[in-house]
């Protein structure tokens, strides 16, 4: 068979066995037609030794923001890059209307078009989006939404009932750009989960892809917190915005969350970002109680990674917050437990003249997220094999159980069928992380100084190979995904 592309002397990684499995990797038309020791490179147009490195299935990063700080267009080309750079081969970008993002309300009809647009040509990696429903109209959008342009999961953002994107918001209306007489509160996310429900029943052959995920904070409590943390000012910095929004507003938000997908017979429930110990003892509650739901727990490298002592300054404020260290230990039990579906990035970039206020180190002044794709893989291996994660456990969550969940049926895998979508990782290489070598326009991270064990050297992509030795290489190759994909 003549080959497009042969990639020897791996070692790949499965996400239904625990070590990885010497072989080479075939592609033909940027699909994988073989994998197998000994593949005969007489005929293949281009061989690539793959040094007896890890070979990962490309990471599914099922959750990232482009375009909320800069525009789409930029952030497409940008953190696309920085995609490459973590072993991303596929970013799942969260979108809606309101301020940040697009700043415009309206109908997806007229938005979305916009947004594809935006991003059409310009990035390094394949991408699809999760699309928030902010109005009414939004709810009786979603069957078209999935029609038309694949689009098969949606958000609802529980803590903006009386918050902002970074604090306090006392103009909902004005800040998320829905009708006059409309609000965004636990009655709409109801009436979300019955349109998501009834697109299930439309679209019997892609019920089980069509899902609504969950940033579960309440809003009330946070609220109370802030103003508690605030006028009591013995805290500063991470360690006061934690406690602004505490554990427990994140599960009470999971527990409600939850009864209203039980009350409307949604069953395809994403709990995102789970922070803490009290919101994933909160998810794995409300699993036991409500067994008919398909939950799945989402955490993100950040959380796993740094807590509100070790990340590097106020740069590390996030929804939900860095934690304290014992909530980092509680959700790596929870992780090796196998009680977490998928691990993310939640990359946002927000360069630095918008992310600190004045004065700069108030960090209620300052804007939430940050990105970190470009750490996601070589973090989770770094740190989940010293804690005896297996290689193909870190290869279900990042790669296998999102595809899944989102309608990807052509990624996840190295296997015979899928998109030629891999990594290369070098599992014993020391070295440091530093804002400055990142793709990111982002100057900072809250990872700065960090110790990595694990590099990604190159990335392909449909087997275009997009990071060559480390360095993002050629055009942009990325396509949007209109799932499901490979029906």
């Amino acid at each position: 068979m003549s080959l497009d592309l042969l990639v020897t002397n791996v070692r790949v990684v499965h996400h239904d066995r625990p070590e990885a499995e010497r072989a080479d990797i075939g592609v033909v038309d940027g699909r994988i037609v073989r994998v197998a020791p000994g593949i005969d490179p007489a005929g293949a147009k281009i061989v690539v030794d793959g040094g007896g490195r890890l070979a990962f299935p490309g990471v599914v990063d099922a959750h990232q923001h482009w375009g909320i700080y800069n525009p789409l267009a930029v952030d497409t080309a940008t953190e696309s890059r920085a995609c490459a750079q973590g072993g991303v081969t596929t970013a799942l970008n969260y979108m809606r209307t309101g301020q940040y993002y697009m700043n415009k309300g309206g109908d997806y009809a007229d938005v979305f078009p916009e947004v594809l647009a935006a991003s059409d040509g310009k990035s390094f990696v394949d991408y699809a989006y999760h699309l928030a429903p902010m109005s009414r109209r939004h709810i009786e959008e979603i069957p078209d939404l999935v029609a038309e342009h694949g689009v098969t999961s949606f958000k609802v953002f529980m803590f903006y009932g009386s918050h902002g994107l970074h604090g306090r918001s006392a103009d909902q209306n004005s800040f998320l750009m829905i009708p006059e007489g409309e609000r965004y509160d636990y009655a709409h996310f109801e009436f979300v989960m019955r349109g998501i429900q009834a697109a299930r029943e439309r679209f019997p052959e892609l019920a089980d892809e069509i899902s609504l995920s969950l940033h579960c904070e309440t809003a009330e409590i946070m609220s109370a917190y802030t103003k508690i943390v605030e006028e009591e000012g013995s805290l500063s910095g991470l360690a006061a915005y934690s406690a602004s929004r505490p554990q427990h507003s994140e599960g009470l938000a999971v527990s409600i969350a939850s009864y209203l997908a039980h009350e409307t017979g949604l069953p395809t429930i994403n709990l995102l970002h789970l922070s803490s110990a009290k919101a994933m003892d909160a998810a794995l509650r409300m699993a036991t109680a409500f067994p008919h739901i398909r939950f799945r727990r989402e955490v993100t490298v950040g959380h796993l990674l740094a807590d509100i002592d070790t990340a590097s300054g106020i740069g590390g404020k996030v929804n939900p917050p860095i934690r304290p260290r014992e909530d980092v230990e509680a959700l790596w039990g929870h992780v090796l437990a196998g009680e977490v579906d998928w691990v993310v990035s939640d990359h946002a970039c927000c360069r630095d003249e918008d992310k600190f206020g004045d004065p700069r180190e108030d960090v209620f002044l300052a804007k939430s997220g940050f990105g970190g794709a470009e750490y996601l893989l070589p973090g989770l291996v770094t740190e989940g094999t010293r804690r005896g994660l297996s290689l193909g456990d870190i290869a279900k969550l990042t790669s296998w159980n999102p595809a899944t969940r989102f309608g990807l049926r052509t990624k996840g895998a190295i296997g015979v069928g899928f998109d030629a979508d891999f990594s290369l990782v070098d599992p014993a290489v020391d070295w440091t992380v530093r804002a400055a070598d990142s793709e990111s326009t982002q100057e900072y991270t809250p990872f700065e100084g960090f110790s990595m064990t694990a590099a990604v050297t190159d990335t392909f992509v449909r087997g275009h190979h997009v990071l060559a030795a480390g360095k993002v290489v050629g055009e942009p190759v990325g396509r949007y995904l209109k799932r499901p994909t490979g029906a």
